[in-house]
């Protein structure tokens, strides 16, 4: 496993995202300054939950068919989703997010 960077700190406001190009890509999630990663895309579709999911919280949901998910755990908190996210660990050093992928 290596660490890969994702964004500054400062450049993803609390309650928003930013999608990391990596295969498969990662959304990172900045919940209240807690910076958290899953897989990038609805396991029930190929929707961004970057760059076109709503979150509220630590809870994601995807724009196309209102699946939510736990940005902490990965799980699914509501259908049509039925398979968890991945989720990765993160790190902040020197003011820049990185993921364990």
């Amino acid at each position: 496993m290596s660490w890969k960077r994702a964004c500054a700190v400062d450049e993803v406001a609390p309650g928003e995202a930013t999608r990391v190009d990596h295969s498969p890509p990662i959304a990172v999630f900045n919940v209240d300054g807690e910076w958290l990663a899953t897989a990038d895309h609805c396991s029930h579709d190929e929707s961004s939950l970057a760059e076109d999911g709503y979150l509220d919280g630590d809870v994601v949901e995807c724009a196309w068919h209102f699946a939510k998910f736990c940005v902490r755990n990965g799980k699914v908190l509501s259908p049509p989703a039925r398979e968890p996210l991945a989720t990765y660990a993160t790190r902040v050093d020197d003011g820049v997010v990185y993921v364990e992928v």
